[in-house]
């Protein structure tokens, strides 16, 4: 019988998983506790920054690794990143499911974490829409996935363009988080004593409240229903604008449930709104995985841990996106669920950024034809929107 390989810290080899990311990713585990190839695409980590032995940022005068597309992934794998704190924790959410699969990789240095600045995150002051859209949180990032400088790149995946670059494809997505919006509130709100019933969550935001948001698709749902609240732009990472309200700086906020809850943070939500009082963000709460779109065995080794659920309504509501042209410009929200017996229902909103018109339209159908349904409601949408909201 073949000696069987042995691993570092006293781990016997067996028999890889049957799926087929566990099962490359352990041969690659073994190659790389050997100290050789052995046929698998293998690299000794390189220092980074300030000797810490894990790249925290690529070298942009590294060569590009080239040829490794049919083949198993070299060790350690370097996973694109931004380096915001919410970005970090949806990175490592995604590295431990990988770990879940393969449980080698635990004991290994396997993946090196990249953190790269973004055009995004480097503009704090205006609207994604007036310096490029959304695309701009992940720019970089592309690039150095073209580059050959990371393996693959974990992004919000509403902050992905519906169209991406010509090279790179979306790889796999994780479940999805609670994908509802919430309201924080700062203290002017509460020493005001005012209350959210539930029939009227918006009723804690005092008359001509001052509310901070960067998204035209809040603030146009907001004003629809409360004309009176006044608007203005609060950028940065969760954190900055929690610390902005309760400085007073506004008197209320709107953020993603998801990011708060991943942070720890959801004793901060006042407010929770339901998906119909206000329509989330297409793809609001998931993880996606982008990989390059020549790269076919991390592709379809990634395909092992693509949630289906999130899959389904990620593929309706970025076909939504689509039909609409969606950008950042545009005050578009969607939201898709999986109903029983293969079922699926989409809820869009198109609407003008100061609230003055807003549609909303509800459909369902077979959950296999999802593209198909966001592509139609996206379409119909279109038809019965003014021309202007679209400038």
């Amino acid at each position: 019988m073949a000696d069987r390989p042995r691993l570092r810290h006293d781990l016997t080899w067996k028999a890889p998983p049957a799926t087929p990311l566990a099962r490359a990713l352990c041969y690659a585990a073994a190659a790389f506790s050997k100290g050789s190839s052995n046929g698998v695409g293998f690299r000794h980590p390189q220092p980074g920054a300030g000797g810490h032995p894990a790249l925290r940022h690529p070298d942009p005068g590294q060569a590009p690794r080239r040829g490794l597309r049919s083949h198993a992934p070299a060790i350690p794998m370097r996973v694109g990143t931004r380096g915001s704190p919410l970005a970090l924790f949806q990175t490592r959410t995604f590295l431990d499911r990988i770990r879940a699969v393969c449980p080698v990789l635990r004991n290994l240095d396997a993946f090196e974490e990249c953190e790269i600045a973004t055009s995004g995150d480097r503009a704090q002051e205006k609207r994604l829409a007036e310096i490029g859209g959304k695309g701009l949180f992940a720019k970089e990032i592309h690039e150095a996935l073209l580059d050959g400088r990371v393996d693959f790149a974990v992004h919000s995946l509403k902050d992905l363009e519906t169209e991406l670059p010509p090279g790179i494809a979306l790889a796999c997505t994780l479940r999805r988080e609670d994908a509802r919006d919430a309201i924080v509130l700062g203290a002017a709100c509460r020493r005001g004593g005012f209350s959210s019933p539930a029939w009227d969550p918006f009723s804690a935001l005092p008359p001509g409240a001052l509310v901070g948001t960067a998204s035209v698709r809040r603030q146009a749902q907001l004003l629809h229903t409360r004309p009176d609240l006044r608007c203005e732009v609060i950028r940065g990472n969760v954190q900055t604008r929690l610390s902005r309200v309760a400085s007073g700086e506004f008197d209320a906020t709107l953020l993603a449930l998801a990011g708060l809850r991943r942070l720890g943070l959801e004793a901060h939500a006042d407010v929770v709104l339901d998906e119909e009082e206000m329509v989330p963000a297409a793809c609001q709460g998931i993880i996606g995985v982008t990989v390059r779109e020549d790269d076919v065995a991390l592709r379809e080794m990634l395909t092992a841990i693509w949630d289906p659920a999130s899959k389904a309504v990620s593929l309706a509501e970025r076909a939504l996106l689509r039909a609409l042209d969606g950008s950042c410009r545009t005050p578009i929200g969607a939201h898709a669920v999986l109903l029983p017996e293969g079922r699926l229902r989409l809820t869009a909103l198109i609407a003008r950024g100061d609230g003055s018109f807003l549609i909303r339209r509800t459909v369902e159908g077979a959950a296999e034809d999802a593209p198909r349904i966001g592509r139609e409601l996206g379409e119909e949408l279109y038809r019965e929107t003014p021309a202007d909201v679209f400038a």
